[in-house]
């Protein structure tokens, strides 16, 4: 099977992010995490986890888990690939890397921004932010790659 993205990102043409967002928000792990669509552009998504007490970590302070921010940052890098390239294709998260800066605000949305800055045949390279508000006092960053597997299958 060849692949006719470029080696870079190209402008989303046939990947609509909103609708895909909105279609995972009443599924599995995003549903079941209150995730939805906020933002998006060329190359990036941006999703809002919206507080709730289920995704209490600390039950002192309210802080919202690490598990919840870690899989909203996987879903926005994630969907920011195939807003990059246009299409939904399989892929899998190699490597995410969670920097946290400091805990989110208790009672806030946290919002993800992820973009995919270059892609090839087999790749996808991202980074990302997430924040409660104000995204100059991230609550984390994030880097990761993505295998593009639709190249490695039959």
């Amino acid at each position: 099977m060849t692949d006719p993205t470029p080696d870079s990102a190209e402008p989303s043409s046939g990947f609509d992010p909103s609708m895909f967002q909105t279609m995972m928000s009443s599924h599995g792990h995003s549903g079941h995490l209150g995730i939805h669509y906020h933002a998006h552009g060329d190359n990036w998504v941006e999703l809002a986890l919206p507080y709730s007490d289920a995704l209490i970590g600390d039950v002192d302070s309210g802080v919202i888990a690490s598990g919840p921010i870690i899989s909203l940052m996987d879903n926005a890098t994630s969907v920011s690939v195939w807003t990059a390239i246009g299409k939904f294709r399989p892929q899998v998260t190699l490597d995410l890397r969670v920097d946290y800066m400091r805990p989110a605000t208790p009672g806030k949305t946290v919002f993800g921004r992820g973009e995919c800055y270059k892609t090839t045949r087999s790749m996808a390279f991202v980074r990302g932010v997430a924040h409660d508000g104000d995204p100059d006092d991230p609550v984390a960053h994030v880097a990761g790659t993505f295998i593009r597997v639709e190249n490695f299958l039959g």
